[in-house]
């Protein structure tokens, strides 16, 4: 009779135990939004019995909780932010895990004309001359940093039509598709969120292929010598099986009707 007892007891306690095993990723929206978490966290969980608790938010933001130390692991996708971080001392050190691309997404009557240009520049060009609606995530996310970053480097400064044709939703990329297929807008998307998107519309990929549309993902443990409280053990594991075998082969075998929306490449650098 005890040793059933105490076998009933073992039972009972080892769930919560296991709950008592977590790690909290602050990661962005893309990675939540496209479903990929919810693939491959239920097999690194059964693989280590280290339980995933995900904030999403913008890069940006994901980055200030790691400074605070509100986060034990880091899964975000703008590099230089991400260098900066690692050289302030918050976390490191910083490895590469997937890609994917941005596509410039637009209406299909495609007002700016810019469906026949894989030249990611010439075609904001045309969407800022044409004064065609363009919705911004505006939120600081990694997504916003690269739609920045490529107005720059077309010439355009966006700001000029801010609050008439450009349009800035200070929310993740689900929100800002939901808001560009409302308003027959363009905008910049990762092409995961972009894939499991359901509310489309008249939307389209009219702008794919340019380089300068790379998606690269990085994961970043958070410092343990300044934030002392952090669970550094449990986070480097994260990022040994993310960035392995099986990490990298969940990551791979993630499709959405038959289409990868990331690609591993840990191995790269």
């Amino acid at each position: 009779m005890v040793t059933r007892r105490v076998l009933l007891l073992s039972c009972l306690a080892t769930p919560a135990l296991a709950q008592d095993r977590f790690i909290t990723l602050a990661s962005t929206t893309s990675t939540e939004q496209s479903g990929l978490f919810g693939h491959i966290l239920p097999l690194f969980t059964r693989a280590t019995g280290i339980a995933v608790r995900v904030v999403a938010l913008g890069t940006g933001q994901a980055l200030d909780v790691g400074r605070r130390g509100d986060a034990d692991v880091l899964l975000v996708h703008d590099r230089a932010a991400e260098d900066r971080f690692v050289e302030g001392g918050f976390g490191g050190p910083r490895r590469q895990v997937m890609y994917n691309d941005f596509v410039l997404i637009g209406p299909g009557a495609d007002p700016a004309g810019i469906a026949m240009t894989r030249d990611v520049g010439e075609a904001l060009r045309r969407i800022a001359g044409a004064r065609a609606p363009f919705v911004s995530r505006g939120d600081r996310s990694g997504t916003h940093a690269a739609e920045l970053r490529l107005w720059q480097e077309a010439g355009v400064d966006p700001v000029a039509g801010r609050g008439q044709w450009y349009r800035e939703v200070g929310q993740g990329m689900g929100p800002a598709l939901n808001t560009a297929a409302a308003q027959d807008a363009y905008l910049l998307s990762d092409r995961g969120t972009w894939l499991a998107f359901r509310n489309r519309q008249g939307l389209k990929v009219l702008v794919e292929g340019d380089a300068r549309l790379l998606n690269q993902y990085g994961v970043i443990p958070v410092s343990p010598q300044r934030h002392p409280h952090v669970k550094a053990a449990e986070a480097a594991s994260f990022v040994e099986w993310l960035i392995g075998p099986e990490g990298q082969a969940a990551i791979a075998g993630y499709r959405i009707g038959g289409e990868p929306l990331f690609f591993p490449n840990a191995t790269d650098g």
